[in-house]
């Protein structure tokens, strides 16, 4: 008989701790000692388990170790010290109270202890098949966002009928997923689910899709419930839960072989984070676990107050959409250890990309396009992305059909990337507005980087080829625009992409549009053709200037002498117009 383990209000290898949601304000005030020292202010609790528990505070200014003592009744005290602004004690005692306190400390010099946070390791997980009585005890609060984990002692098979519901304390019922619906998806080979038939605004919206909301509604495919060994992952649609409520969960016998009745998996959400940073982690001890469900709270907090968005370390399984919310920033842990990564593409939903006003009812039409792209950003300025990696998981043998990782719909906007990775094949980056991408890579092979920007600088980035094909297709609107600008880049290719299959631009023929690219200073790889640029279109202007039309100078590591006369080669006094960010992009 299968059994279902307690564990599943939490995601993965995360137990219910038995933790109110804000243990401990934490911090306090942060007066200086005798030594100077701020004592370390928002100590917080961000993790219990039986035998662990988590806790994290700011840095404190001049720092460069930190000094813990954690106390309870009856046990011995356990005493530290860590380098970092957060430590993981293990061996504790299981169902325990104890009391944390942390000092920050230079050399000699030591601040005062920090105001006491008390922190509870969890009790040995309940097993409701055994005997789960009819109190469910003290719940542990979830994310708003946060996936429904069911751990069963065998491993699950899903059906093909039933239903996974979500009531609220009032009985109703806040959130369905119809096993039906699958039939309309395509299962790929990790558990994604891709749909059969390319959405469009007709589409007819049901559980297997969601609509991102971000003041407007996206429609996108998702992955409601997937299998990973003995447990089923439920992931529930954006804003189906709210801050601070309480719930619970029911399952028919259908799903994936045990009935969950009303009663027996009941859970609440944490409240409502508190100021405009917000963290994310995917294992539920952050705000949010989510970073769809971040820019949809995001969006909440005034189009143009300031919010930083920090994302842990972790693989980012989603779609995400935000839309008219300046001044926001989205910040990894790390280039490599933080990645979005998901697989859309025009055959899956058409279109670069759109939204519409208010969310429609299930069965009815989705009402938009809600494109192929990874990412969909629409009119918002100030958007900074640093220190992370999207990647459009998309996959085919012959690497063909639209798929953009970002798509910045934002006239006369700023986008700023910083030390980012964005990795598709054909599309991968388009855009239109003021942008600036540093130190960044973008890999793909087919108009990779293309779009209607004002102006778009790449300086000192990697821009890889992953197949032969053409780098840039510009369709700026002004001739005096100067659209995609390179400077100080490596142009550079994957193993296997044979020489002098790539080329620098193609024009997409539209007289009305101008093919305006630029590569200044840049280190070409045998990957470019002689030619450098291709001629299947004739480009606008097909006579290129010092300002409008296709350029190059300075360039090294091939030869120019080659290049067809589509392209101009500049001078040095032509090409200082191109030469810094202040030049071309002017802030």
């Amino acid at each position: 008989m299968k059994k279902l383990l307690f564990a599943f209000l939490v995601p993965l290898a995360v137990l219910a701790c038995g933790q109110k949601d804000n243990p401990s304000q934490g911090g306090g005030d942060s007066e200086p000692s005798t030594s100077g020292l701020s004592k370390p202010a928002n100590v917080k609790l961000v993790e219990a388990t039986e035998t662990t528990l988590t806790f994290s505070w700011d840095a404190v200014s001049g720092a460069d170790t930190y000094s813990y003592k954690l106390t309870a009744s009856g046990v011995k005290t356990v005493t530290g010290s860590v380098t970092s602004t957060s430590v993981k004690i293990e061996s504790l005692k299981a169902s325990t109270e104890y009391t944390f306190q942390v000092l920050a400390a230079a050399g000699e010099k030591k601040s005062l202890y920090s105001n006491a946070v008390k922190g509870k390791t969890a009790s040995s997980p309940v097993d409701p098949g055994d005997d789960p009585g009819d109190d469910p005890g003290e719940l542990t609060a979830i994310c708003v966002d946060q996936p429904l984990v069911f751990t069963l002692d065998e491993t699950p098979v899903l059906g093909t009928q039933g239903l996974i519901q979500v009531f609220d304390a009032n009985d109703k019922l806040v959130d369905k997923i119809d096993m039906a619906d699958m039939a309309k998806m395509t299962v790929l080979s990790d558990g994604t689910m891709v749909p059969k038939e390319t959405m469009n605004q007709e589409t007819v919206l049901h559980t297997f899709l969601d609509m991102l909301h971000s003041t407007r509604y996206r429609p996108v495919h998702y992955t409601p419930i997937r299998v990973s060994g003995k447990e089923v992952i439920v992931k529930l649609h954006n804003e189906a839960l709210s801050f601070g409520g309480s719930y619970y969960v029911t399952v028919d016998e259908s799903v994936f072989g045990l009935a969950i009745e009303k009663g027996k998996a009941p859970f609440t959400v944490k409240a409502k984070p508190s100021g405009n940073t917000l963290s994310v982690n995917p294992d539920g001890t952050a705000d949010f676990c989510t970073l769809q469900g971040a820019l949809s709270y995001a969006t909440t907090l005034g189009k143009d107050t300031a919010v930083t968005i920090e994302l842990a370390n972790g693989t980012y399984q989603e779609l995400l959409y935000v839309r008219d919310k300046n001044n926001l920033t989205i910040k990894g842990a790390s280039r490599e250890g933080t990645v979005i990564a998901y697989p859309n593409n025009e055959s899956y939903s058409t279109g670069s990309g759109a939204a519409i006003s208010s969310k429609p009812a299930l069965g009815s039409a989705v009402g938009a396009m809600g494109g192929r792209c990874l990412f969909l950003v629409e009119s918002c300025n100030n958007l900074v992305l640093e220190d992370l990696t999207i990647e459009n998981t998309f996959w085919a043998d012959d690497h063909k059909g639209q798929a953009e990782t970002i798509y910045f719909n934002a006239d006369n906007k700023r986008l700023t990337i910083e030390s980012c990775s964005l990795i598709s094949w054909q599309d991968t980056f388009l855009c239109k507005g003021e942008v600036w991408v540093h130190n960044s890579l973008i890999a793909g092979h087919v108009d990779y980087i293309w779009g209607y920007p004002k102006v778009c600088l790449f300086e000192d980035c990697e821009i890889r080829s992953r197949a032969g094909g053409y780098i840039v297709q510009a369709r700026v609107n002004n001739a005096a625009d100067k659209g995609f600008v390179f400077l100080n880049c490596k142009l550079t290719a994957e193993s296997g992409v044979a020489d002098g299959s790539m080329y620098l631009a193609r024009s997409g023929g539209d007289t009305s549009k101008y093919d305006n690219v630029t590569y200044v200073n840049c280190e070409m790889s045998s990957v470019i053709a002689p030619a450098g640029w291709h001629t299947g279109k004739t480009p606008t202007p097909a006579v290129p200037t010092a300002v409008s039309g296709w350029k190059e100078y300075g360039t090294t590591g091939v030869s120019t002498s080659n290049r067809n006369n589509y392209g101009k080669i500049l001078t040095a006094d032509e090409a200082a117009a191109f030469s810094s960010k202040e030049a071309v992009l002017g802030w």
